[in-house]
């Protein structure tokens, strides 16, 4: 499974940033908006989808067995390749160009809405049924090798995907490092794939890393101190009393907005929804646990039964 694991980062990573928009000098004068489809993200997101469908109806044929789990893992994915789709190939890429505050939307549907609903979708799993059974095999004999399983490992370590998402969140919001990718095509690409990348790892370690046996506390506190340390960078761009990306000025002069006022929008963006997002899955965590310790039915009678049972022979004897 790990190769797999490893191909579903790369893939979403490439997905992410080979489409990463930079307006020209003419657009900066006169944005132009519309549907993009570049060819490479969409034979990506084509091949990603294919896959998980073919994968999803070969397990559905095999068993009956966690058939509403499965239904609800493939409503997740393709909400969350949807969501995909439409940050990277829908007009919000061009806006985001044009618009700081486009951008922030761009970014918090990559990290915030496209990458939980993936992992929520459990590709991995499903995936490597879309190949050959001959295939399988050899994934699994190739994931069980030290190279490959200690990279995977070290990578979805709480801490450590936890300190790479928020490197990369506050490191690409750095003025000089913001203004380099809106400037050059390929330091924006890479921009976009490890915005998408951290947040892969980072929402595994939230929902899709149960193998470790975790009883899930650190989960709840990553979801609580990163919604803090992004709803501080937010609030640092809302109430900035300056600009801090000028590359923005004249797109949004062009559009008939204020340069300060469009970044206090795009900080606002971070910091109110993008806060939510961390209380949603704190919640469906903490949903998700009590699903899980609640007794079921049955054992409720049981426990009930033996209890009379018990108060019987005690007062027979």
């Amino acid at each position: 499974m790990l190769i797999v694991r490893l191909w579903v980062v790369a893939l979403l990573g490439w997905a992410g940033g080979v489409h990463a928009h930079v307006l020209s000098a003419d657009d900066r004068v006169s944005p132009h908006f519309g549907w993009s489809f570049e060819p490479w993200v969409v034979a990506l997101l084509v091949a990603s989808g294919g896959l998980y469908a073919v994968g999803y109806l070969r397990l559905r044929r095999r068993s009956r067995r966690s058939r509403n789990v499965r239904a609800v893992h493939l409503a997740s994915f393709a909400c969350g390749w949807l969501a995909l789709t439409i940050a990277l190939d829908s007009p919000l890429d061009a806006l985001a160009a044009a618009l700081f505050s486009a951008h922030m939307v761009q970014h918090e549907m990559l990290m915030l809405v496209a990458a939980p609903l993936l992992v929520i979708g459990r590709p991995l799993a499903v995936w490597i049924w879309a190949f050959p059974a001959t295939m399988r095999g050899g994934i699994a004999r190739a994931v069980r090798t030290r190279w490959l399983r200690m990279p995977w490992r070290v990578l979805t370590m709480p801490l450590a995907a936890w300190l790479l998402h928020a490197a990369v969140l506050w490191g690409w919001h750095a003025p000089v490092f913001f203004e380099a990718a809106l400037a050059r095509r390929g330091i924006h690409t890479l921009q976009h794939a490890s915005f998408l990348i951290g947040a892969l790892l980072f929402w595994w370690t939230v929902f899709g890393n149960t193998s470790r046996g975790a009883h899930g506390a650190h989960a709840l506190l990553s979801l609580f101190t990163t919604m803090v340390h992004t709803g501080a960078l937010g609030a640092l761009l809302t109430l900035a009393p300056g600009l801090w990306y000028p590359s923005y000025i004249e797109s949004t002069s062009a559009l008939g907005f204020d340069p300060l006022q469009d970044q206090q929008l795009g900080g606002l963006v971070m910091w109110v929804p993008g806060g939510l997002a961390y209380v949603i899955g704190g919640l469906a965590l903490g949903a998700r646990w009590l699903a899980r310790r609640a007794p079921s039915p049955s054992a409720i009678r049981v426990d009930i039964d033996g209890a009379s049972v018990r108060g019987t022979a005690a007062q027979d004897g």
